[in-house]
């Protein structure tokens, strides 16, 4: 398979990781997510596989954006290397969007990794979404520059809960207590993922990420997938230990939010 079409393929699976718990449909060239229990979550409510190269056709999207947001507090717009440059021109002349970016990342073979021994344990139980939602709320302390938010990481939380069956979310416990998660799902077009790493800083760099890779690519893979993306910040240091791994860079795509009334 060429990279042309392994990056098609990985376009859909990321907007179908999007779309999975939300409504999704298609109007004027892209595709709609929306989520109206969850109006706050930016991943929950946008536009994505934009395709339309048509200036006309483009114009009616943003209006038919305000229509399908209307009370929203943001707008959001995802591109990617199959998206019309047009689009992407359009939204950077766009006053209040601000562009984040994403380096996505494809492991073809094996895991390039022997990883320890470590209890993992996929999350089932209220305990258990009890122990991820603490381990939620030490990486929203730690990377983001918004205060924390209790009553908006509930909606957060309802938001990735509502992913399931189809995503599977695993954590490894150590000294008695969760340290580390990952979540797991096989996709649709037989390009999976893997998604939300996070490891509890005093337990870093003991393998638990690794072994946390290792068993959501066996999942992934006993599910019936090949191809595996991960998603990493460009300016953030573990997209180095998946390419290390054995996953390499396929393609960056760009999200351009506006806050209209912060949360």
């Amino acid at each position: 398979m060429s990279d042309l079409d392994l990056i098609a393929l990985a376009c859909e699976t990321n907007a179908a990781y999007l779309a999975l718990g939300n409504e999704r449909f298609e109007a004027h060239g892209a595709t709609f997510i929306r989520n109206r229990s969850t109006p706050h979550r930016h991943d929950a409510n946008g536009v994505c596989l934009i395709r339309t190269d048509n200036a006309a056709v483009f114009d009616a999207l943003l209006g038919r954006v305000d229509v399908e947001y209307a009370g929203y507090t943001h707008r959001r717009y995802d591109i990617d290397p199959l998206t019309p440059p047009l689009v992407a021109a359009r939204l950077t002349m766009l006053e209040g969007y601000k562009p984040s970016d994403l380096l996505v990342q494809l492991l073809e073979g094996d895991l390039q990794a022997t990883p320890p021994p470590c209890d993992i344990r996929q999350v089932i139980t209220e305990d258990d979404w009890a122990a991820y939602r603490r381990l939620d709320e030490l990486w929203w302390r730690e990377s983001s520059t918004d205060p924390y938010d209790p009553e908006l990481h509930g909606e957060l939380s309802r938001s990735f809960r509502a992913k399931q069956p189809h995503v599977y979310s695993w954590l490894v416990w150590v000294d008695g207590g969760a340290r580390a998660f990952l979540s797991s799902w096989p996709g649709e077009n037989g390009i999976g993922m893997v998604e939300d790493l996070y490891t509890e800083p005093e337990y870093r760099h003991r393998g638990l990420a690794t072994a946390l890779l290792a068993r959501c690519v066996d999942d992934a893979r006993e599910r019936g997938v090949g191809p595996i993306l991960i998603n990493a910040s460009p300016s953030d240091t573990p997209k180095l230990m998946y390419a290390a791994l054995g996953f390499r860079p396929l393609y960056l795509s760009r999200s351009y939010t506006r806050v209209l009334n912060a949360k």
